[in-house]
């Protein structure tokens, strides 16, 4: 079976469009981080907390996204076409349920979920106006979400681009208008970089699904044909997705956290961690775009019973994201304080951000190998394993960050080289289970 070994070609066919994609829809990070680091200090660390909160409840959508797309990717894997329409639509009808319960908890209940955690008065009120206006989007955010690993999925990746173009510039345009105030639009401050995005995934739902009706041949995939639910089909997908929901919240709950004990340190150490926030996102993107490759080439792989060669594929899907994110990081540590000067004008926040973005810029070149044997791990669909290796990682990277900054009260750039302690043990642990082939043997909820 040589000849379903994915090369470098197949691999880079996969995750460039998937690259240009995230390039796209982070911009929508750096545009209301850029934005907001122009309105204040306290925007600009309250959209961090603010910002955090909503993601960490989004992934539980993201989380069920992806075992639907490891079950697509199998099912793709099989050549069993007609149930990939049915896993889709089934998905679609649990997402849009989780959307409804979210947005009741969140509109009514996050600020009295929030309230013990932040000191700052100021910070807390701003978090509180974003939420509001943020959470509209999670609607039309979990739809995009169903799509992304409908495609991944079936490896026609091409379309994620366009959208997340569209995306990023409708956020963009609606960003200067509902921030400042420009465009004939009302001055909202924080709450309206919270409402451009929100508008700005509607579009891009809407832009999905127009696509995917005129385009994609809905005959041969079954999709669309929003039939009675399928239960079985539910719950097989839940039964892979929930320990992925369980692992991207604990992930996301994880820097939340972070961000909390950060905001320890003062308002000033906030707003430098949001700024170090963008840009790691930033040059995190090919290694989101390689690890959803990851995901998705093991499952069809394994799918098409060719599971030997898994670890070959997986090794050079690491060469290609780590050659990527060391050019990254050695051109953003020629200039690091134009870098910076992106999303501040102020001198001190500038020299303060600095030091810092040094210290995530070596982390990330670790992250570039961990990351792609964690996605591994869980394109096996034992997601299982992969939940338990996050929770061993979290719990140590968390107890490191406060023994830095609460307990020795150590410089905020010592406090971000906790970073290095969550790529490497989350590396070495997955490393550890893939090496085992012990998921080889194991029959699991895919099958």
């Amino acid at each position: 079976m040589s000849d379903k070994l994915p090369g470098y070609s197949k691999i880079w066919n996969v995750s460039f469009p998937i690259v240009l994609s995230l390039v796209a829809q982070n911009a929508i990070n750096v545009t209301d981080t850029a934005f907001l680091g122009r309105v204040g200090e306290i925007e600009l660390g309250a959209s961090a907390i603010a910002g955090l909160f909503y993601i960490s409840i989004y992934m539980l959508g993201f989380g069920f996204s992806i075992g639907g797309q490891i079950l697509i990717a199998r099912r793709n894997g099989e050549k069993n076409y007609g149930e990939i329409g049915r896993i889709t639509d089934n998905s679609f009808y649990f997402l849009m349920g989780l959307a409804v319960i979210l947005f009741l908890i969140i509109f009514f209940f996050a600020p009295l979920m929030l309230k013990p955690l932040i000191e700052s008065p100021q910070i807390y009120q701003a978090s509180v106006d974003f939420l509001k206006y943020r959470i509209f989007g999670i609607f039309f955010a979990l739809g995009v979400v169903l799509l992304r690993s409908f495609y991944i999925g079936i490896t026609h990746t091409r379309i994620l681009t366009v959208a997340s173009i569209i995306m990023a510039g409708s956020n963009i345009i609606l960003d200067y208008g509902l921030i400042f105030g420009h465009l004939g639009l009302p001055e909202m401050g924080i709450k309206g970089a919270a409402l451009a995005s929100s508008i700005s995934e509607c579009i891009a739902a809407v832009f999905y699904f127009i696509y995917t009706f005129k385009k994609v041949d809905r005959n041969k995939y079954n999709l669309f044909r929003f039939g009675p639910v399928d239960w079985t089909i539910i719950r097989k997908t839940f039964n892979i997705s929930v320990f992925i929901m369980m692992q991207t919240f604990l992930s996301l709950i994880g820097w939340f956290i972070f961000f909390m004990i950060i905001e320890k340190l003062g308002e000033r150490a906030l707003a430098v961690s949001n700024i170090v926030r963008s840009i790691y996102i930033v040059i995190m993107i090919p290694v989101f775009a390689f690890g959803s490759t990851t995901n998705s080439l093991v499952s069809n792989m394994i799918g098409a019973g060719d599971s030997r060669h898994v670890l070959s594929v997986v090794k050079k899907i690491s060469i290609l994201n780590f050659l990527i994110i060391l050019s990254f990081t050695a051109v953003f540590a020629l200039i690091p304080h134009l870098v910076v000067s992106v999303y501040t004008t102020d001198p001190s926040l500038i020299a303060d951000t600095v030091p810092v973005l040094y210290v995530v810029m070596g982390a990330l070149t670790l992250f570039s190998f961990s990351s792609i044997l964690f996605n591994a791990v869980s394109g096996t669909a034992r997601t299982e394993v992969a939940l338990l290796i996050e929770v061993i990682t979290i719990g140590i990277y968390l107890l490191t960050a406060y023994i830095l900054a609460v307990s020795f009260n150590m410089p905020l750039y010592i406090v971000w080289t906790s970073e290095f302690v969550y790529f490497l043990i989350i590396g070495t642990l997955s490393y550890a289970y893939m090496k085992s082939g012990h998921w080889k043997k194991v029959k699991n909820a895919v099958s």
